[in-house]
């Protein structure tokens, strides 16, 4: 078996994924065309043209187009469902994935709609394919505190369907600091809490993240490498990273992926996770962003099997979910090294 059957075949966790982000331009249509939906662009050729990014930003701003053509609970089901069949695919065993509700809910499209929708593919996924899942609720941060207790307070009565509270959109400008007693609040209601951190943002975004937002897990985090110290503290805290190759070269954030610092951090022991993001977007699922790091890298099969390792580590399941998926990983490395 060579490396790329290796990857492909070797169980994956991913703990950074918008769902809106996995919209494919033949789905955008379809969908476009089910809801009667103008949009911008004549063919999904011409969308996935106009996915050449220069910056987050330049992402966004796309990306929220997209968006428009989600209303119904159908639809939510069939984007979710279509990503859990790429899961499939790419031997993703266990997954937990962000949704923006504010994305929708200002579009006047329900709560409940969006939660439901989700809820309902990932369920039938649990079932019929055998992927676990959590679903985790992410406040945009270019929008104020106000609107992020408004959406905390509509998420309370869906707490069986959502695990933990995260940040995300534009990093620039919005600190951690200004979602602090918003994230309060959510804690005390018994959510977990994570934060897009240190992607474009400095430094001092990770580590306002880790004491302010008490986030069990920092989204992104590659920024850390700025400060030598914060990348000593980040390892021995176990803190883990959910870090998206093929995005942070999408966007910029490295000029190419053989300067991506991943597994130069994975190597000074920081619990570094391997993850997709907005596939959609940016060119690929779980199995490309496993391949395009192992090919600009020189990466043992223990490293690329640390990275699951670490996922499982890092995943909101009960430690009896944990062994069993670890359970998994070690009967493939028992297949794979008694060949």
């Amino acid at each position: 078996m060579n490396q790329t059957q290796f990857i492909e075949r070797l169980p994956k966790v991913e703990l950074h994924l918008h769902i809106e982000g996995t919209l494919e331009p033949e789905m955008m249509f379809s969908l476009a065309q089910r809801n009667n939906i103008q949009l911008p662009f004549a063919t999904p050729e011409a969308v996935k043209a106009a996915y050449e990014f220069t910056n987050l930003q330049s992402f966004l701003d796309i990306y929220y187009q997209g968006a428009n053509v989600l209303i119904h609970e159908q639809d939510f089901y069939d984007l979710t469902w279509a990503y859990m069949l790429h899961c499939q695919q790419d031997n993703v065993i266990h997954t937990e994935i962000f949704f923006d509700p504010q994305t929708h809910t200002a579009r006047g499209v329900e709560f409940a709609t969006v939660v439901n929708g989700i809820d309902r593919a990932l369920q039938d996924a649990q079932q019929q394919l055998g992927i676990t899942s959590r679903l985790i609720m992410c406040f945009l941060r270019h929008l104020d505190e106000q609107s992020a207790f408004e959406t905390l307070e509509q998420a309370m009565p869906h707490q069986d369907k959502i695990i933990a509270i995260g940040l995300d959109s534009s990093e620039l400008g919005h600190p951690p600091e200004k979602f602090e007693r918003v994230f309060a609040k959510a804690r005390e209601a018994g959510f977990l809490t994570v934060a897009h951190a240190g992607e474009e943002g400095p430094v001092s975004n990770i580590t306002g993240s880790v004491t302010l937002l008490n986030v069990s897990r920092v989204d992104h985090g590659v920024r850390c490498s700025d400060d030598a110290q914060l990348v000593a503290e980040l390892a021995q805290m176990a803190m883990p990273l959910t870090v998206c190759p093929l995005s942070n070269t999408k966007l910029k954030v490295f000029a190419e992926m053989e300067q991506h610092n991943i597994v130069e951090l994975l190597r000074q022991g920081v619990k570094v996770t391997i993850n997709s993001d907005d596939p959609a977007y940016f060119g690929g699922y779980m199995n490309d962003n496993f391949l395009a790091v192992a090919a600009s890298h020189q990466l043992t099969q223990q490293e690329l099997t640390q990275f699951t390792r670490n996922a499982i580590e890092a995943s909101f399941i009960s430690e009896q979910e944990k062994h069993a998926l670890t359970a998994q990983l070690e009967e493939f490395m028992r297949q794979y090294f008694g060949h």
